[in-house]
């Protein structure tokens, strides 16, 4: 049997797993694997929306398990570190705990036709000062730091403390792209 493996889980290798999954792993023609760093996916164009407070992030993500069953593809949890193109296998980090203890050991998952569909994170740059200063809607923990701080500089704007600049704050949005628009309205 066919072993595809697709590497990502954003909206494109999602969608391409549950296609495949419904048309050559329903009917046993080839085993599909989707492997992703995260157990749950969030359509990324709603993270301003996240960011914003006008949705909840958890009430929206999909759980990749049950994806998988329904759809006739199977999930494995892990972020690729390495390839190996000679043995034909995607190699796994080590999946650790909040402590730092390992709960899996690295892997190797076999393929026949491999696809990465790594999709994109924000760049700065190099841009002095960036890391430090701002955040970039790549990820929903990311939209979630936003959001408390953004709540945050709400409370002390209520509160009219000298912090707050006498109950103003400013957000400044980079980027005149979707996310960037779509976070100026939300907000």
């Amino acid at each position: 049997m066919t072993r595809i493996t697709i590497v990502g889980g954003g909206a494109g290798g999602l969608e391409l797993a549950v296609k495949v999954g419904k048309k050559l792993g329903k009917s046993g023609k080839a085993h599909i694997t989707l492997i992703d760093a995260c157990p749950t996916h969030l359509w990324k164009p709603l993270l301003h929306q996240v960011a914003a407070g006008t949705l909840d992030s958890h009430a929206d993500e999909l759980e990749y398990y049950a994806l998988a069953r329904k759809h006739h593809f199977s999930f494995r949890l892990g972020r690729m570190d390495g390839l190996d193109r000679e043995k034909k296998e995607v190699l796994l980090s080590p999946i650790l705990d909040d402590n730092g203890e390992q709960i899996l050991p690295r892997q190797a998952v076999p393929y026949d036709m491999l696809v990465l569909a790594l999709g994109s994170q924000s760049n700065d740059f190099g841009t002095p000062g960036a890391q430090e200063n701002s955040i970039m809607l790549d990820t929903p923990a990311a939209a979630e730091r936003f959001h408390k701080r953004l709540i945050n500089c709400c409370l002390r704007a209520q509160s009219g403390g000298k912090e707050a600049g006498q109950g103003r704050f400013t957000v400044t949005i980079i980027g005149g792209g979707a996310t960037g628009v779509e976070l100026s309205a939300e907000l």
